[in-house]
């Protein structure tokens, strides 16, 4: 698979203007360029560039500082209710990998285990993956603790009764007391990490997402533990901060 450092600058704008286009048609209300920048990880002066182009061949249309969907996309336009948790999120989930290279997926809660939803795997030769409709214990993964902070307390205690919680590696949190503290952690910054606790080698950082009208879901950036450092942490952090 070819790394985004090594796609032409002419497929990265494609792919972007093609993730922009996915992402207002996607929501309910007019966007401002900053919102559609933070939540795709574009920068804001290709993003203004990017904006005009598309309001030009009417794909877009500008109101003041917000945009929404262009008569040269009605035939595409597609009712809220008529979009599942998956083709909504799916544009913003491709647009994370592409800006940090690495594997993000979504994961819905199946049963006391996190499902894949939605995959994107890094380019790079070094790299997580895992196959949609893959599913995994919660505790282990960033992604399931974010999904375990979305349960109203008595579905969380109902959790810790009925689930059984193996112990991967040396890091993995098995104990309710650690987990719920963990959980405490996740509702108050909003944010899930599992470093390797699922597997030695692989750490992830996840946001809880819940929509209204949809089921819980988390997207999951997992990263090899060589390159999880606090930069890569922060970028990840603030790309995912506005979901």
């Amino acid at each position: 698979m070819t790394s985004v450092s090594a796609r032409s600058p002419q497929v990265k704008s494609a792919m972007r203007t093609l993730d922009i286009i996915e992402f207002v048609v996607g929501r309910t209300e007019p966007v401002q360029a900053q919102e559609v920048a933070t939540a795709l990880g574009i920068p804001m002066s290709s993003m203004s560039y990017l904006l005009s182009t598309l309001c030009d061949r009417d794909y877009l249309v500008r109101d003041g500082r917000r945009y929404s969907p262009g008569p040269g996309l009605l035939r595409l336009r597609t009712p809220e209710t008529a979009l599942s948790l998956e083709a909504r999120l799916a544009p913003m989930i491709r647009a994370v990998r592409t800006e940090l290279d690495e594997t993000v997926s979504l994961f819905g809660l199946d049963g006391w285990e996190a499902r894949v939803l939605v995959t994107e795997a890094s380019g790079q030769s070094l790299r997580y993956a895992i196959e949609p409709g893959a599913r995994r214990p919660l505790h282990a993964l960033a992604g399931g603790k974010a999904l375990l902070s979305l349960l109203p307390d008595d579905a969380l205690a109902r959790y810790f009764r009925e689930s059984a919680r193996d112990r991967f590696t040396t890091h993995t949190l098995v104990d309710e007391a650690d987990l719920r503290a963990e959980i405490d952690r996740v509702r108050t910054s909003g944010f899930a990490e599992a470093r390797e606790e699922s597997q030695s080698g692989i750490c992830s950082l996840a946001r809880p997402i819940a929509l209204p009208g949809q089921p819980i879901c988390a997207v999951s950036i997992a990263v090899p533990a060589v390159r999880y450092t606090d930069r890569l942490r922060a970028q990840a952090q603030a790309l995912l901060r506005h979901w």
